[in-house]
């Protein structure tokens, strides 16, 4: 059914929601873990933060590096092989792009549950996948992350 799972990543409490669905998929039928993380180019990718000898991007990398090690962590928990990977760009692209080039088979992603005039202004990178992917796109919601103390903006 499914071999090859995808799991985009920010770091949220509801891609680490998504994060532990995909593992346990993975985990009951046998299949590999793609963590991915994609930093967002722009115009702080080249500006150091004041005080600070680390650029931007520096920072931004060293984060998603954290992202995907720790879904990583997990997946040895569960006795699944996680690959990571970070990407430089747009996220809805990349992801879509990454999906291709590993033969994805489903991309599991969390929702903030953004709603109204918010989504519809911000978008939403888990809609972009989900309505331009050909792939089964599993969304997890905010119900997952029940507890978290993170907002649901």
């Amino acid at each position: 059914m499914y071999d090859r799972i995808l799991v985009p990543t920010d770091g949220s409490t509801h891609a680490d929601a998504a994060a532990d669905r995909a593992l346990e998929l993975a985990s009951d039928l046998e299949a590999d873990v793609y963590a991915l993380c994609v930093i967002e180019s722009g115009p702080l990718g080249s500006i150091g933060l004041p005080g600070d000898t680390a650029s931007a991007e520096e920072v931004f990398t060293e984060r998603a590096t954290e992202y995907v090690d720790r879904i990583a962590d997990r997946g040895r928990e569960h006795d699944v092989a996680v690959t990571t990977d970070l990407r430089d760009g747009v996220p809805v692209r990349e992801i879509l792009g990454y999906a291709d080039e590993i033969d994805a088979d489903v991309i599991v992603m969390g929702t903030r549950g953004r709603g109204g005039i918010s989504r519809m202004m911000l978008g939403s990178v888990t809609d972009g996948v989900s309505r331009h992917s050909d792939l089964d796109v599993l969304v997890v919601g905010r119900d997952e992350t029940a507890g978290s103390s993170e907002s649901s903006d």
